[in-house]
C-alpha cells in the first residue's frame, strides 16, 4: 500500500507539479494560476516546499507567441545545463489572420535554457519554438535521457483526427531541437480517456528496474481526469510503437472515500533512501462554477510509489494532511487571497 509522505499537499494552488531531486535538493514548478509566469522553489525536504520562497524566473510577453495561458512547466537537467519547457499561445490567437485560429486553444512547446548551478539564478535564455513538423495545439512536454540519448515526448492534435490530443516521441538534436520525426505512441482510444474530451497529455517518464514507465492523463481536467500508463523495455526501441504496452485502464483515478479528485499531470522524483515518489495534482470537491481555468485549487501532491518484483503498486490518491483552501481565490506568497481575473483567461474576440 503506498504511504504518504507529510504533509499533502506538498505545494498549494500550482497544478501540472513537477519536481526534480539534483545534488541532494528539490525544484519544484508548476502552473501558476495567473497563466502569466513560470516559478521555481527549492528546498532539501519535499514537505519544505510549501514554505520555500518562490522564485519568478520568466514571465510571460505582452504579445506574440508566448504571450497566454502559460501552462505546465517542466524543470529538466541536459548536459549541464537546466532547460524549462513550457506551452504558450498568442494572445490573440482567436482572429481570423492569428496562426491556430480555429483551434479551442493554440499553445505551441518552447525552451527555456539556463546555463547556472541554481535554476533561480543565473540567465534564462528563451531558446525558441519546438519544431514538431506540423503546427497544431501541442503542450506537456517532458524530457528523457536514456542510453545516452535525449528523448522529447509530448501532447499534440493530430489535424486527421477529431480528438483533442496524442502523444508522441522523439530524439532530439539538442535540447529544443528534434532530431528524429515525431512518432505517436498513444490515442484516446478507452472510454476513460474520452470523458469529456478525448485526450492523451500530461506524459512523465520513469525508468527502473529495466523497464521504462510512460504514465499520462486522459479525459477532462475535473472528477473524470485519471493517469494512464505506457510501458517498454528498457533495452528497446522507444521510437518504435510496437516497443510499448499500453495499459487499458487507468492506474490513478479518483478517490471519492479519500476526498480526492481527478489526479494528474504527475511527475516522479525519488526520497534521500531511493525511494520512487509519485507527484500529481488533484482537487478536493466536484462541482466547479464557471470556467474551469480560474479555479486554482489543484493542488501538488506526492506519495511514495512502491515497486514489488520490479513493478509499481499503484494506489489511489492519499487524503490530506493538511489544510486546503476551498476558495477560488488565488493565495499570494504571504497568505493573501486575490481573485483570479476574468482577463486572464479571456479569449480574445
Amino acid at each position: 500500500m503506498t504511504q504518504a509522505l507529510p504533509p499533502n499537499p506538498i505545494v498549494l494552488q500550482r497544478a501540472d507539479p513537477w519536481v526534480v531531486r539534483h545534488d541532494g535538493r528539490y525544484w519544484f514548478t508548476g502552473s501558476h494560476p495567473l497563466y502569466d509566469r513560470v516559478v521555481l522553489r527549492g528546498a532539501e525536504r519535499l514537505e519544505d516546499l510549501q514554505a520555500a520562497e518562490e522564485v519568478t524566473i520568466w514571465r510571460r510577453h505582452d504579445e506574440g507567441p508566448m504571450s497566454h495561458l502559460i501552462w505546465a512547466p517542466e524543470l529538466h537537467r541536459v548536459g549541464g545545463a537546466w532547460y524549462v519547457y513550457l506551452a504558450a499561445a498568442p494572445h490573440d490567437h482567436g482572429t481570423v489572420d492569428a496562426p491556430g485560429a480555429n483551434e479551442t486553444f493554440a499553445h505551441r512547446v518552447f525552451v527555456l535554457e539556463n546555463t547556472a548551478d541554481d535554476p533561480t539564478t543565473g540567465t534564462w535564455v528563451e531558446r525558441g519554438q519546438v519544431d514538431t513538423g506540423w503546427e497544431s495545439f501541442a503542450l506537456d512536454a517532458t524530457s528523457l535521457v536514456h542510453r545516452g540519448e535525449q528523448y522529447l515526448v509530448w501532447a499534440q492534435q493530430d489535424l486527421g483526427s477529431t480528438d483533442h490530443s496524442h502523444l508522441y516521441i522523439a530524439r532530439m538534436a539538442d535540447p529544443w531541437t528534434l532530431a528524429t520525426p515525431a512518432v505517436r505512441l498513444s490515442r484516446p482510444e478507452h472510454a476513460w480517456e474520452r470523458r469529456g474530451f478525448a485526450v492523451n497529455e500530461g506524459p512523465a517518464l520513469l525508468v527502473r528496474d529495466g523497464t521504462v514507465f510512460l504514465t499520462y492523463s486522459g479525459a477532462a481536467t475535473g472528477i473524470d481526469y485519471a493517469m494512464g500508463l505506457l510501458t517498454a523495455d528498457a533495452d528497446a526501441d522507444l521510437l518504435d510503437p510496437a516497443s510499448w504496452t499500453k495499459h487499458p485502464e487507468p492506474v490513478v483515478a479518483s478517490s471519492p472515500e479519500n476526498g480526492q479528485y481527478g489526479p494528474g499531470h504527475n511527475s516522479f522524483t525519488w526520497t534521500p533512501e531511493g525511494e520512487t515518489v509519485l507527484v500529481y495534482h488533484a482537487r478536493t470537491y466536484t462541482h466547479l462554477v464557471g470556467d474551469p481555468l480560474r479555479e486554482p485549487n489543484r493542488h501538488a501532491r506526492a506519495q511514495v510509489l512502491p515497486f514489488v518484483d520490479g513493478r509499481p503498486v499503484w494506489g489511489p490518491p492519499l487524503p490530506d494532511t493538511r489544510p486546503v483552501p476551498t476558495s477560488t481565490d488565488v493565495l499570494t506568497p504571504d497568505g493573501t487571497a486575490v481573485e483570479v481575473p476574468a482577463e486572464v483567461v479571456a479569449r480574445s474576440a
